[in-house]
């Protein structure tokens, strides 16, 4: 789990420590929850998914919304709340990097990470 605290500057909305964006990446930068830093290239990239994280069933305190973003060769899964605007830079390929923030932070954000994992999906990668 990340334990970095967030200065001043990441409550702004346009500089969230959960994600940022770059008209000009190539790949997105996956820093899973392990503190495990990936590149995943934007010319693999499938497609995604936004919905309700179905755990909220069982877990009221769990995440509301939960994105599935599938590569050629991984799966990424980021469970949070405001996640549409993420969903947007994906769309567009300027996502630069996905992480997770501290839930301390979550009522500070507009959009709040709290849950970032990669499974890969294709053997020997």
């Amino acid at each position: 789990m990340n334990t970095n605290p967030l200065t001043e500057s990441q409550f702004n909305s346009r500089d969230n420590s959960c994600f940022g964006t770059d008209p000009n990446v190539a790949t997105l930068n996956v820093i899973a929850d392990n503190e495990e830093s990936f590149q995943l290239s934007y010319a693999q990239f499938l497609y995604s998914r936004l919905a309700s994280n179905p755990i909220l069933e069982n877990e009221p305190e769990a995440p509301p919304q939960r994105l599935m973003i599938c590569f050629a060769v991984a799966e990424v899964v980021v469970l949070g709340s405001g996640l549409k605007s993420i969903d947007r830079a994906i769309q567009k390929h300027e996502l630069k990097f996905v992480q997770q923030a501290d839930r301390h932070y979550a009522s500070t954000l507009k959009t709040h990470v709290a849950a970032v994992s990669v499974t890969f999906t294709k053997e020997n990668v």
